[in-house]
């Protein structure tokens, strides 16, 4: 079973940065596509980006292309998501999840991932 741990979230100003961990209780995150979604309150849980498990290719969300940036080093079993300019509206749950079989066409698929960490709170506030 590949559990997942988000961590990194937090409370920044409008035009603040955060980078996200997600990190893999098992060696073989290398095999397995990730995607970070996020959820707001009241709403539906929406992709934010995803990455390839060779990660040669990412997929945006496109409130976020620009913004944001997935990035995974498989020998620390870790993908990070850098999210920078951030606004008040980026204020969610953030999750990440795994799959070794995601179709990488539709990647920002909630439907698409096994393996789901808990999630991580990030607030843009003044």
């Amino acid at each position: 079973q590949l559990q997942l741990v988000e961590s990194g979230g937090g409370l920044v100003q409008p035009g603040g940065s955060l980078r996200l961990s997600c990190a893999a209780s098992r060696r073989i995150l290398a095999n397995y596509a990730i995607g970070w979604f996020r959820q707001a309150p009241g709403k539906e849980r929406e992709g934010v980006v995803c990455i390839s498990s060779s990660g040669h290719s990412t997929g945006y969300g496109d409130s976020m292309k620009g913004r944001f940036t997935i990035s995974r080093d498989n020998a620390k079993n870790t993908v990070y998501l850098q999210m920078n300019s951030l606004k008040p509206e980026d204020t969610a749950v953030y999750y990440c999840a795994a799959d070794p079989f995601t179709d990488q066409n539709m990647c920002l698929m909630t439907y698409e991932y096994s393996y789901w960490g808990q999630g991580t709170q990030v607030t843009v506030s003044s």
